[in-house]
């Protein structure tokens, strides 16, 4: 038995006592080799089985990287080409050329200020760009209008929103950018249009461009009237705040412009 237990220590794996038994022999060395067959058998398969995980991994890397790849160039063409149908506003109305952008800017500030994540921030600015692509279907004579319009002219103009939002609904966008559109018309106390939503009821996102929206209005020329500017806008959503516009969005306002210095680009 000690030399058995010396074996073992020694890392054997097997023991033949003395005298050998031939057929023992030859029993035990062909067990001995189907185990060390066995055993290369094993780690020819585990290297096999890792050489195919790293090709399959790196297959479905690169496909997956193909597959964002067209995703993104697609998401592009969308947002090029309803960008582009955008621009056909500013193009039929020039006296408010540079609006769709500059409220996008300015809403994106606010949200900043107020703390929104990237995400939610890339968002607001393309919606602030696209906010008026229903005016595409308003007369230009009603759009560049150098006096007050009349009831039945602001009915029509009253529509942009839900025009927008019928234009974009079957866009995939990664936010909602058809519902903010509908909805940078509507006000607190639900006095807006085009459905009259109340607070509860509106997008915070929409809330922002509202702010955003009536600031640049009021800050810049329009046919009917000069330029104002962005104090003179200011002073306006805020008596507002809380009745038309949300006070975050407001005090957020205030801030980008007068503690960071906000300009229109």
């Amino acid at each position: 038995m000690d030399s058995v237990a010396r074996c073992i220590e020694m890392g054997a794996t097997d023991h033949l006592p003395k005298p050998f038994e031939p057929v023992l022999l030859h029993a035990r060395i062909n067990a001995s080799l189907a185990t060390k067959r066995l055993h290369e058998q094993q780690e020819l398969s585990h290297k096999q089985m890792e050489e195919y995980s790293r090709q399959l991994e790196s297959r479905v890397l690169e496909q997956t990287k193909q597959l964002r790849e067209s995703y993104e160039s697609l998401r592009r063409t969308q947002e090029e080409t309803v960008f582009a149908l955008s621009s056909l506003v500013e193009i039929r109305d020039p006296y408010t050329a540079g609006h769709q952008k500059h409220v996008s800017q300015l809403a994106c500030a606010i949200a900043s200020e107020m703390g929104l994540p990237e995400n939610q921030i890339e968002g607001i600015r393309v919606a602030g760009i696209l906010h008026d692509i229903g005016k595409v279907c308003v007369p230009a004579e009603i759009l560049s209008k150098p006096g007050r319009i009349s009831e039945i002219e602001f009915a029509v103009i009253s529509t942009h929103p839900q025009v927008g939002y019928d234009i974009l609904k079957t866009v995939e966008f990664p936010w909602p950018i058809a519902q903010i559109v509908f909805q940078h018309h509507e006000k607190l106390d639900g006095t807006g249009y085009p459905i009259g939503a109340s607070s509860d009821k509106i997008l915070l996102e929409a809330k922002i461009l509202s702010v955003a929206d009536v600031v640049e209005a009021i800050a810049y020329h329009r046919p009917y009237r000069p330029a104002l500017g962005t104090a003179t806008a200011m002073e306006e959503v805020s008596k507002k705040s809380g009745v038309h516009f949300q006070p975050e969005a407001v005090a957020a306002c205030m801030a980008v412009f007068q503690e960071k210095d906000f300009v229109f680009e």
